[in-house]
């Protein structure tokens, strides 16, 4: 008789195989669900789990914080990047091999007159019709950069743009800008003062040579010789007052601003040009109908103190002072006075009843070597320096020089020191 028992060993086996079964079901159900976590790779929604998907898991993870952690830093380093490009004074635009702009900073923008985001994508040349900056962008390899005119550039306020391009990559081209108007208009003035000097001494030391070969080809009596050196005087000291206003500006440029500390009282200044413009009145009309010259202060004022460099407070006063008397014809009247604006200020103004100047001419006025009559100017021995000179001044002791006029009315120029440069000692 056979038994129907199953032997041990098959139950055994049959058990291991079902529990392979089971821990491989689960096992690929870990994995699974390890596969579908990877594909999203959100370590908020990482699973937790033991044994080797465990460790798997973890290490993971760890992985991919350091990769989170380096793109954060990528990025920040990018945005830094980007913010400091925006920042710059010069402008940037990145062209790919199309010259199509890729990207700009608002300095860019600004310069060449593009929009950082509506003109992107856009060719470079459609938008920037410049005739040099398309001569410019033709040449291959170009070595030196090019000067053009700003979006902003009006013909009475001019604006140039230094433009400088660049290869890169695969076709790239990097375009660099740079305002450089102030450098160009210092330029500018640089030759024009070169200029104007060479001219204003060139013309005394004409005359004078030719007095010298006068005197040593012609055989001259004494009162021929005595007028000719006079005349050479002249123009000898013409020469001096150039030289020394040019020094006066350069000292005014190269020095350090007033202290307040150093004082000079406003009763010395008066009196110093008061004298100094009836002198200068006698000997230019000779005592025949001489000006009539009036200084006045307030009462309050008279003890009054301006706090800053004497030598410059003098200088200032006193070429507003000779320059009236200089162009006011004799028999005219030159009027200084000195009060308080309503903010504190210190006012002194010198008035004339002169020939006046018209309006056109007034903005120009403090511009070394401006003159609104040339020859006018040279025959009453000015150098064309003393309102530059009075401009630094003022502006050195934070105050401001104002010019009114009219012409056939005369002028008035007012000296404005604010209220931290004067003390009224009552």
């Amino acid at each position: 008789m056979i038994s129907d028992r199953q032997p041990p060993s098959l139950y055994l086996l049959s058990g291991a195989l079902l529990a392979g079964l089971a821990w491989a079901l689960v096992d690929a159900w870990r994995g699974y669900r390890v596969r579908s976590w990877l594909r999203h790779g959100d370590l908020g929604l990482a699973p937790h789990m033991s044994g080797w998907w465990g460790i798997v898991l973890d290490r993971a993870r760890k992985l991919l914080r350091e990769r989170e952690r380096t793109i954060a830093a990528s990025e920040q380093r990018l945005k830094d990047f980007l913010l400091a490009i925006q920042t710059s004074p010069n402008g940037v635009v990145m062209l790919d091999a199309r010259s199509q702009i890729e990207w700009c900073n608002k300095t860019a923008a600004s310069h060449l007159g593009i929009h950082p985001e509506r003109d992107v994508m856009q060719r470079v040349g459609n938008l920037l019709r410049d005739p040099v900056f398309t001569e410019y962008m033709a040449v291959e390899q170009p070595i030196e950069p090019v000067v053009i005119a700003g979006h902003k550039n009006r013909i009475e306020r001019p604006v140039r743009i230094s433009l400088q391009r660049h290869r890169y990559g695969e076709g790239k081209q990097l375009l660099l800008t740079r305002d450089v108007t102030l450098i160009e208009q210092a330029e500018a003035m640089r030759r024009d003062f070169v200029a104007n000097v060479s001219h204003e001494i060139r013309t005394p030391l004409t005359v004078m040579s030719g007095f010298v070969e006068t005197l040593q080809t012609l055989d001259l009596n004494e009162e021929e010789k005595k007028r000719y050196l006079g005349l050479m005087a002249v123009q000898a000291e013409r020469m001096q007052g150039l030289v020394e206003d040019l020094l006066t500006l350069s000292r005014l440029e190269g020095s350090p601003i007033p202290s307040v500390l150093s004082t000079l009282p406003l009763k010395q200044l008066i009196d110093s040009c008061e004298q100094e413009a009836k002198g200068l009145s006698n000997t230019i009309t000779h005592g025949v109908n001489p000006h009539a010259i009036q200084f006045k202060v307030e009462p309050t004022l008279s003890a009054a103190t301006l706090m800053g460099e004497s030598r410059e407070l003098q200088s200032a006063l006193s070429n507003l002072v000779s320059n009236a008397v200089r162009y006011t014809p004799g028999g005219g009247s030159i009027n200084v006075s000195v009060d308080q604006g309503i903010d504190g200020s210190l006012l002194i103004d010198v008035r004339d009843t002169g020939a006046g100047i018209a309006a056109e001419h007034l903005p120009r006025l403090t511009e070394r070597f401006y003159r609104v009559d040339r020859s006018r100017s040279r025959e009453s021995g000015g150098t064309g320096l003393g309102l530059a000179i009075v401009k630094h001044v003022m502006q050195r002791h934070g105050g401001s020089l104002s010019i009114t006029s009219e012409l056939g009315h005369g002028s008035c120029f007012r000296l404005i020191f604010p209220a931290n440069r004067w003390h009224a000692n009552h």
